[in-house]
């Protein structure tokens, strides 16, 4: 073979190689390392959690038949911010958690869920499903590139890097980020208005009798098995990163009070509406005069804002009030 034949043979080869080697991606690194996308309990990012919780034990060691359902912690504690303690979920347990406003797709992550590692690599993880009616549930597309041959035991370590969509891919105090952009294409998801959040315990067995696999058919290997009260994906919070704005039909007087905002000579609210709805907005001042008025149909989320610039000091009412309800707050401006 001569020189020219010889290199375009070797050519040939290693194009061939090079396409047929698959690529292995890898993912953020742990709390605390650079390119990490773990997000801090208080972190500024967080405008609420979860409000209700609803939890399906499984057992401690699902290949025991004679073994304990997991036991430590309540539902309660994974309601509000990290720091009430844990539930955990046992071997394949799930809980279902709910919230005061509908979590919305927004600008880059939505949310994120809190388990209770001790360290970057002891990590037991969960599927994640979201749902907009409380029925109909979608998946995250979750990836481990863990090797699936040998089991890794009850303490053994995870690779955050080769963890995806996953949660409990970070440690205590540290949320696991979702971003709801990822299943805007499902027909039966509004990614608007997501009402609950689903986490299922991953069964970390290798063994096909109990094992769960990722979106591409890999075995997801983590510790296992753990039989312990606290065994499966420990659960400590949900928080919203995007929030949509208070249904105008659904809103109370106490929550009302609360979305108003009033700073810089200027009032800030947002309200929504599954329907297309009139409200009206009307200023008084303590001698009854209208000061200001308007009326508006709302059909969606929107940020609404009154100029007061032109107001003198004084006490004033701002008055809401559509055909099911009548909300008052009143100010004070220096």
């Amino acid at each position: 073979m001569n020189d020219y034949l010889r290199y375009k043979f070797s050519l040939v080869f290693y194009l061939l190689l090079l396409f047929t080697i698959p690529v292995i991606s890898q993912y953020a690194p742990g709390a605390g390392i650079q390119g990490t996308t773990a997000i801090h309990k208080d972190s500024s990012v967080f405008v609420n959690w979860a409000k209700n919780c609803s939890v399906t034990v499984g057992q401690e060691d699902i290949s025991n038949p004679q073994s304990n359902l997991a036991s430590a912690g309540d539902s309660s504690m994974a309601i509000g911010s990290p720091g009430n303690g844990i539930v955990s979920l046992g071997d394949g347990g799930e809980a279902i958690l709910t919230f005061e406003r509908f979590i919305q797709n927004g600008p880059d992550w939505d949310f994120a869920i809190f388990e209770n590692s001790f360290s970057n690599t002891f990590l037991e993880l969960g599927f994640v499903e979201v749902s907009s009616n409380g029925t109909d549930y979608f998946r995250f597309p979750a990836t481990s590139l863990t090797q699936d041959t040998i089991q890794i035991d009850a303490f053994g370590s995870v690779n955050p890097t080769d963890i995806n969509n996953l949660a409990g891919k970070y440690r205590a105090n540290y949320g696991t980020p979702f971003d709801l952009e990822e299943l805007i294409n499902e027909p039966n998801l509004d990614v608007s208005s997501i009402s609950h959040i689903k986490i299922i315990d991953v069964v970390g067995s290798i063994n096909n009798n109990y094992c769960n696999y990722d979106q591409y058919s890999n075995k997801i290997n983590d510790p296992f098995p753990t039989p312990f009260t606290s065994s499966g994906f420990d659960l400590d919070a949900v928080g919203v990163i995007n929030e949509a704005a208070l249904d105008i039909l659904n809103i109370n007087h106490s929550d009302f009070l609360r979305i108003i905002k009033i700073s810089n000579r200027c009032i800030e609210y947002r309200l929504n509406s599954n329907q297309s709805e009139q409200f009206n907005v009307t200023i008084f001042d303590l001698t009854g005069k209208v000061i200001f008025q308007k009326s508006e149909i709302i059909s969606n989320k929107s940020q609404n804002i009154i100029e007061l610039k032109s107001f003198k000091s004084g006490i004033y009412l701002l008055n809401i009030f559509t055909k099911e309800n009548n909300y008052t707050k009143k100010f004070i401006l220096n």
